[in-house]
């Protein structure tokens, strides 16, 4: 009997092992440092089991020529955090024999070749108040490409009075992302402590406020101010409204929809002078928000970390184009909820409403689609607040909390795809 019993544990054991060494699997990959062009030593690299609140599953440091490895203890979905110079970089770890390989740029306060191709003001007017959204596109162009981060990554100046309700940052290569906005000085300046990193081809990075203003009198003066070089600054008005540009801007009316106006000023300065009053009441139609996005402006709801292959973007559209803000029109009247939206759809599998359902067969997405696509939602979201606790703008408790609420979503998110 004993014999048995013996032979019994080892098989016992045995297929133990084997089930252990199935579920295990190596993520191996190589960070590259784009700065340089060299492999990226040293850095720090964390498998993040997004099942165990965002906790660490395994930890390794790149080797001289910056390759990594690490060992997932499952087949539950994951995230490679790399960090270099203080700033995180994400992927989902690669499925099978798939290579995870990350893309690094090192950190500077100032980069030479940051600027905003355009700063569109989006308002309207209700109950006594004025509703505006601010969207600013800052292209990074440096040489060598270098990301810009600091506690003042991009300085803003809304009027006084707003009362600033969200605010949201996108890389070029990401998803909106929320942020806490810091005040800067006199009171309506802020800053930004979000990386600008390099452009992904023509994808640059996108800063949007949304803030309500007094508008008891019915007319409000707006005097903005910016903070880099920026080629176009837009205001789109419903139709009602009245705006008046004040002497010395050099406002241009630029008919573009007929249930729109858009006003643009080119080629704005720090320190050069824009002024412009708006009147009377309205709502801005979105009945065209369903509009495909341009994507050659990089504004649709793509995600990865890793820079594609085409260089830095260029410096914009002339000057002299008819309508410098042509490209972002739909964009701009969809807002960022679109994205935020299609979002939500990967993450609870739910079809938004008056969504458009593609006729003809249908391919199933296997769980490892469906995994990546949860996965670049949750990275972004990751990477903010992992910012946040690195710039030291989150506390403790905070920090945990919004892990927990990251957990949830994802265990919503798997059980409804299961």
């Amino acid at each position: 009997m004993r014999p048995t019993r013996i032979v019994c544990r080892f098989v016992f054991l045995s297929l133990l092992l084997a089930a252990t060494l199935t579920e295990a699997a190596s993520v191996t990959g190589t960070v590259t440092n784009k700065t340089t062009g060299k492999p990226a030593a040293g850095d720090a690299i964390v498998l993040v089991d997004v099942q165990a609140s965002m906790g660490e599953a395994a930890r390794a440091t790149t080797d001289a020529r910056g390759h990594y490895s690490l060992t997932k203890p499952g087949n539950g979905p994951y995230l490679v955090r790399v960090t270099h110079q203080g700033a995180p970089y994400f992927i989902a770890a690669p499925e099978g024999s798939g290579q995870g390989d990350i893309a690094v740029y090192d950190v500077a306060a100032k980069v030479t070749g940051v600027y905003a191709e355009a700063d569109v003001l989006e308002i309207e007017s209700s109950n006594g108040q004025l509703h505006v959204t601010e969207r600013y596109y800052v292209h990074n162009t440096g040489t060598p490409p270098t990301t810009q981060w600091s506690a003042r990554s991009f300085e803003i100046v809304l009027p006084p009075e707003a009362v600033v309700e969200g605010v949201e940052a996108q890389r070029p290569a990401g998803l909106p992302t929320s942020l806490k906005l810091d005040a800067d000085g006199p009171k309506g300046h802020y800053a930004f402590n979000f990386p600008i990193q390099p452009d992904d081809g023509d994808k640059s990075t996108l800063f949007e406020i949304n803030y309500q203003l007094p508008y008891s009198g019915g007319k409000f003066t707006f005097k903005p101010q910016v903070s880099l070089p920026t080629q176009s600054v837009g205001v789109l008005l419903p139709k009602s409204m009245t705006f008046a540009a004040s002497n010395g801007s050099t406002f241009q009316s630029v008919p573009q929809d007929p249930s729109v106006q858009t006003f643009v000023a080119r080629n704005a300065a720090p320190g050069k002078a824009l002024e412009f009053t708006v009147s009377g009441t309205g709502s801005i139609s979105r009945e065209g928000q369903g509009a495909p996005v341009n994507q050659q402006s990089g504004m649709g709801a793509q995600d990865g970390d890793n820079t594609g292959s085409q260089p830095g973007g260029g410096i914009g559209t002339p000057i002299n184009t008819p309508d410098p803000l042509s490209k972002y029109k739909w964009w701009i009247l969809g807002g960022l909820a679109l994205l935020m939206a299609t979002a939500a759809a990967f993450l609870l599998r739910k079809p938004a409403p008056g969504a458009v359902i593609p006729s003809g067969p249908q391919i199933a997405q296997s769980p490892a689609t469906k995994n990546a696509a949860l996965l670049n939602v949750l990275k972004e979201e990751l990477f903010a607040v992992e910012s946040e606790k690195i710039a030291g703008t989150i506390t403790p408790a905070e920090y945990a909390e919004v892990k927990a609420a990251l957990e949830i979503v994802l265990k919503r998110a798997l059980k409804n795809q299961s």
